[in-house]
């Protein structure tokens, strides 16, 4: 094999890895299901293709619910001012989104608010699927 046959089959193979890391909204999210969440930032991870943020958040039962909240990757929410230490640990947020079709505590987030009304958007570009993307 040449080596310009090599390095189009390593082009290949490492484009499908990026490709089927990456999904659509709708692949995983219901936007009939939308949650509106209380609670208290437990963890944030800045990664691509998809940031998340973890929040504790009490049930009508008092039971703690550790729910994972999907957000654009580092580069989208930097496009919308929203940079690493913008959310401490501890801090308690509401989140608004769409919940996971397979029911689990993850949703994909639309926007996070601070209780004294400040609030950022951290939801999935247009082009995923996202409900109100192209605002």
């Amino acid at each position: 094999m040449g080596w310009s046959r090599a390095v189009f089959v390593l082009c290949a193979l490492l484009s499908g890895a990026t490709v089927s890391a990456h999904h659509a909204f709708s692949a995983e999210f219901d936007a009939k299901m939308p949650v509106k969440l209380e609670g208290t930032v437990t963890r944030i991870e800045m990664v691509n293709p998809h940031g998340w943020i973890y929040i504790d958040v009490k049930g009508p039962e008092g039971k703690v619910v550790n729910w994972a909240i999907e957000t654009g990757g580092p580069n989208a929410l930097a496009r919308r001012g929203v940079k690493k230490g913008f959310l401490p640990i501890g801090q308690v947020v509401i989140v608004t989104g769409y919940r996971a079709k397979d029911m689990s505590f993850t949703a994909a987030g639309d926007n996070v608010r601070f209780l004294d009304g400040r609030s950022f958007s951290v939801g999935g570009s247009a082009g995923e699927g996202f409900p109100g993307a192209a605002r």
